[in-house]
C-alpha cells in the first residue's frame, strides 16, 4: 500500500507541476505593469494532447496499480484456486509484442514522411490489435467452456475483471488507431500525422506493458514479489 501511496503522489505531483507551469495559479487582475511590460508566457514545450495522453495513462496504470495490488492480497484467502493458463494467451502475447513493433514501424515511417509504408505499419498495427482482443474473446470462452466461470472462485473473477478492463482500453486505442489510420490515406499536415502516430505508439506502448505485467502474474511468474508484497501489507 505504500507503494501504492508514493506512486500517486508522484502522479500528483506531476500535475501540479504542470498547472503551475501553465501559470493557472496566477492572479492577472492584480498585474500592475503595462501589457507591453508584462513577462511572455513560458508554455510546456509538449504538445497539450501529450499532456493529456499522459495523464490519463497515469490514472490507467494507478487504476491497474489498485487491481494489481488486490490480487495480490487475495491470492492469500484460503479459498483462492489457482486457474491454469490457456496457450492462447501466449499468442495474444506475441501479437501484442508485434503490435508494438509494428507501432514503432509507423513512428519511423512518419518521421520520414513516407504516406504509403505508414499506411501498411498502420494497418498492421490495427489488425494485430483487433486480433489480440478477439484472441482475449476466444481464451474466456475456452475457460467458461472448461468450467472456470465468474463466479466460481475469487482467482476467476479477478481474471475476468482485470482482463476485461485491459480490453476495455484495448477497444479504446483501437478507435483511435482506427482513426488515425484513415487520416494516414490522405494526409493534410506531416506535423498534425506525427503527433498522431506518436499518440498512439505511446498508448500501445502502455497497454502492452500493463499486459505483460498481468500475464506474468496470471503464469505464476510473480509469485515470490506476491509473497513480498503480502507481507509488507501484513
Amino acid at each position: 500500500m505504500s507503494a501504492i501511496l508514493v506512486f500517486l503522489a508522484g502522479i500528483f505531483g506531476i500535475v501540479g507541476w504542470w498547472l503551475a507551469r501553465q501559470r493557472l495559479t496566477s492572479k492577472p487582475w492584480l498585474e500592475t505593469e503595462r501589457a507591453g511590460d508584462l513577462p511572455d508566457i513560458q508554455r510546456s514545450p509538449l504538445p497539450t494532447a501529450k499532456i493529456g495522453l499522459g495523464i490519463f495513462l497515469a490514472v490507467v496504470c494507478a487504476l491497474f496499480t489498485l487491481l494489481i495490488s488486490a490480487y495480490l492480497t487475495r491470492m492469500g484467502s484460503a479459498d483462492w484456486w489457482g486457474m491454469p493458463v490457456p496457450r492462447l494467451l501466449w499468442v495474444n502475447t506475441a501479437v501484442l509484442l508485434v503490435n508494438g513493433a509494428s507501432m514503432e514501424w509507423a513512428k519511423a515511417e512518419a518521421r520520414l514522411s513516407r504516406g504509403e509504408t505508414l499506411n501498411t505499419a498502420l494497418a498492421m498495427a490495427f489488425g494485430t490489435g483487433f486480433l489480440f482482443l478477439l484472441g482475449q474473446l476466444l481464451v474466456w470462452w475456452q475457460l467458461v467452456s472448461a468450467g472456470y466461470v465468474l463466479a466460481d472462485n475469487p482467482a476467476n473473477s479477478f481474471f475476468y475483471m482485470i482482463t476485461g478492463i485491459h480490453g476495455l482500453h484495448i477497444i479504446g486505442g483501437l478507435f483511435v488507431l482506427g482513426r488515425a489510420t484513415v487520416r494516414a490515406r490522405s494526409i493534410l499536415t506531416w506535423s498534425k500525422m506525427r503527433l498522431s502516430v506518436d499518440l498512439c505508439a505511446t498508448y500501445w506502448h502502455v497497454m502492452l506493458i500493463i499486459w505483460l505485467v498481468m500475464f506474468a502474474l496470471f503464469a505464476g511468474w510473480a509469485n515470490s514479489f506476491a509473497d513480498l508484497c503480502r507481507q509488507l501489507v501484513t
